[in-house]
């Protein structure tokens, strides 16, 4: 063999190397592939059940950085790939964005990732259902075991108390860190006139709570339309049937996760 064919042969051989590695790398380095799945097969989900339309997003904690979130760039939710999920620092600002277009309202993950260590994943929708109980007096309450989480209380932020007349975005990093502390240590707020935000432990259960929510709020409407007093479950009931569904999500979301593939597939 010579020289030039040898030097061709371990051109072509790193070559095969470098991409096996970035293969196994996934699109961002560091970053598990299985958890960019999530937020594709998440984001696909939750625009197949209506939960989110050509708006709203779903994120996750970074496990290469915790102080660094994940998510796609700005697109549909129904549209997102593997290849749309970017990277952003504690700010919001993205880390390599190489032209694509964010999401506007990114803060949101933010400084709800600044301010909850615990949340692994955040999901911002603005679900029909859930709109109502944003602009009424009538709390959104768990109705029954599946949204068990809304039993320990859903707050309303109203992004007019502290900043007036906006177009009722989060934009910035101050009404971030304002919703973000109105949140406080739930699952779920509803933003007045806008949607709703869901966290969780992991992109799953962000995902379950953005969809059991608006599940909930049909379901407590109707309740209520009965006319008669409806019976919701108590805080401490909330908490054991959560965590008893927290233990049991991949039967879900396998389910649903084969419906979307399912879709994609036709």
């Amino acid at each position: 063999m010579s020289h030039r064919i040898r030097f061709l042969a371990g051109v072509l051989l790193s070559w095969a190397v470098v991409c096996a590695h970035a293969q196994a790398q996934g699109p961002l380095p560091g970053v598990p592939p299985a958890l960019v799945e999530d937020i594709v097969v998440g984001s696909h989900i939750l625009a197949e059940f209506g939960v989110l339309d050509g708006f709203g997003h779903v994120s996750a904690r970074d496990p290469a950085d915790p102080s660094h979130f994940l998510m796609a760039r700005s697109l549909a939710p129904a549209l997102v790939t593997a290849d749309d999920i970017m990277a952003f620092d504690q700010d919001g600002n993205p880390i390599d964005a190489r032209g694509r277009a964010v999401f506007l309202e990114r803060f949101i993950h933010a400084e709800i990732y600044k301010a909850r260590p615990d949340v692994m994943a955040v999901v911002h929708a603005h679900s029909p259902s859930v709109i109502p109980f944003s602009v009424s007096k009538a709390p959104l309450r768990a109705i029954y075991h599946n949204p068990a989480f809304l039993a320990a209380g859903v707050p309303v932020w109203d992004i007019a108390q502290e900043f007036g007349a906006t177009d009722m975005l989060v934009r910035n990093n101050d009404i971030g860190r304002s919703l973000a502390a109105a949140l406080g240590d739930k699952a779920v707020i509803l933003m007045r006139g806008h949607g709703d935000v869901a966290v969780g432990p992991s992109v799953k259960a962000a995902v379950y709570r953005a969809y059991y929510t608006d599940v909930d709020a049909r379901l407590q409407a109707q309740a209520i339309a009965l006319g008669t007093e409806v019976t919701y479950l108590t805080v401490e009931e909330g908490a054991k049937a959560d965590a008893t569904n927290l233990m049991v999500i991949d039967r879900i979301w396998n389910l649903w996760k084969q419906r979307v593939q399912l879709q994609t597939s036709k």
